[in-house]
C-alpha cells in the first residue's frame, strides 16, 4: 500500500506556502499564495485550497496535514497565541482547520518547522544542538536537540523575538512599541519591516529590505549603516542566545537571511557579547531557503511528539 501523501503548509504574515511529499519525500506539489490579512475565514478557506490542490496533484491520495503557524497553541486554551498575524490569536485554529480539511492535521510553530527541517536534511544537518532563526515579517526562533523540538511547557521554547534587545544603547531605549504591547522587542528591531522603518527613521526614505540591501551594494552609504546597525543587533540577540543555550549551528531562515553579509558580519561581531574566552561561533543560511519552513511542516508526520497539537 502506496504512502500517505504529507501535505506541508507554512502560514506566514505575507504568503502561505504548500507542499507535498510522497514516496521517499518526492515533491509532488510546490505552491504560494498571498496571505489574507486580517481576513480569518479567508486564511482558512485559503488552506483549504491549497490542500485541495496538493491532492488533486497526488491523484486524490489519501493525506495528513501539517501546519506551521506563528505563534502557538495554548496548551491551557487550545487557541492560537502570540501570533505575529494578530487575527488568529483568541481563534481556536487547531478545531476550525480540521473541520474544514476534514483530513488529519498537526500543527506546531513556524520556527519549530523551520530548525526540523534544517535539522533533519539542511544546513545543520547532524548538529546535536540547533538554534532556527526565522527573520521575515516577524522574528522568531526555536530550539532543536538531537533532533527534537524542545517547545517547553508553555510551547514557546525559543520564542526570541519577544526578549528585549541585549546590551541597548541608550539612543535605543524603550524601543520601537511592539504588537505584543511591550517596546524594545527583538523583532521590532531585527524582523523585515524593522529594518524598514529603521532605515525610513534614519534617512526619511522610505524602501523594503531588498531595496535597502541593493542600495547599500551600489554605494549607498545611508543604506550600509542601515544594515551595520541591524546586524550589530542581530549579533547582540543571537549572542545571548549563544550564552544561553550555546547551540552548535545558528540557522537563518525567512525573508532577510538572504542577506549575504549576515554569515561574515556575524562571526566577527557576536564573540563581544559572549560569555567565553575564544567563542566558536557557525551561523548558515538554511539550505532549503524559503521552502525549508513547509518542509518542516510537512515532516510533522514523520514525528512523534507531545508538543505537536
Amino acid at each position: 500500500m502506496a504512502r500517505e501523501l504529507r501535505i506541508g503548509i507554512d502560514l506566514g504574515g505575507t504568503k502561505i506556502a504548500a507542499l507535498a511529499f510522497g514516496e521517499g519525500d518526492a515533491v509532488l506539489f510546490e505552491q504560494r499564495v498571498a496571505t489574507p490579512r486580517e481576513d480569518y475565514e479567508a486564511t482558512l478557506e485559503a488552506i483549504a485550497a491549497l490542500v485541495a490542490q496538493a491532492r488533486a496533484a497526488a491523484g486524490g491520495a489519501p493525506a495528513r496535514v501539517g501546519i506551521g503557524m506563528p505563534g502557538s497553541i495554548s496548551p491551557v486554551t487550545g487557541r492560537v497565541q502570540n501570533a505575529n498575524s494578530t487575527w488568529l490569536n483568541g481563534r481556536d485554529f487547531a478545531r476550525d482547520i480540521r473541520e474544514r480539511l476534514r483530513l488529519p492535521v498537526r500543527l506546531a510553530n513556524d520556527a519549530n518547522c523551520l530548525a526540523l527541517s534544517e535539522a533533519a536534511d539542511g544546513a545543520a544537518a547532524g548538529a546535536p544542538t540547533v538554534f532556527g532563526v526565522i527573520l521575515g515579517t516577524g522574528c522568531g526562533g526555536a530550539l532543536v536537540i538531537d533532533g527534537k523540538v524542545l517547545a517547553g511547557a508553555n510551547r514557546i521554547g525559543g520564542e526570541w523575538g519577544h526578549n528585549p534587545l541585549p546590551w541597548a544603547e541608550p539612543a535605543e531605549h524603550p524601543g520601537p512599541p511592539c504588537w505584543c504591547g511591550r517596546r524594545g522587542c527583538l523583532e521590532t528591531w531585527l524582523s523585515g519591516p524593522a529594518l524598514a522603518r529603521d532605515h525610513r527613521e534614519a534617512t526619511g526614505r522610505e524602501l523594503s529590505g531588498e531595496a535597502i540591501v541593493a542600495a547599500a551594494r551600489a554605494g549607498d552609504r545611508a543604506a550600509q549603516a542601515t544594515l551595520a546597525r541591524h546586524a550589530a543587533r542581530l549579533a547582540r540577540g543571537l549572542a545571548h542566545v549563544v550564552n544561553l543555550f550555546d547551540p552548535d549551528v545558528i540557522v537563518l531562515g525567512g525573508g532577510l537571511s538572504d542577506m549575504a553579509h549576515l554569515y561574515e558580519e556575524l562571526p566577527r561581531l557576536m564573540p563581544r557579547w559572549i560569555f567565553a574566552d575564544a567563542p566558536r561561533v557557525t551561523v548558515r543560511p538554511a539550505m532549503h531557503g524559503p521552502a525549508s519552513g513547509v518542509r518542516g511542516a510537512a515532516r510533522l508526520w514523520d514525528m512523534a511528539e507531545d508538543w505537536i497539537v
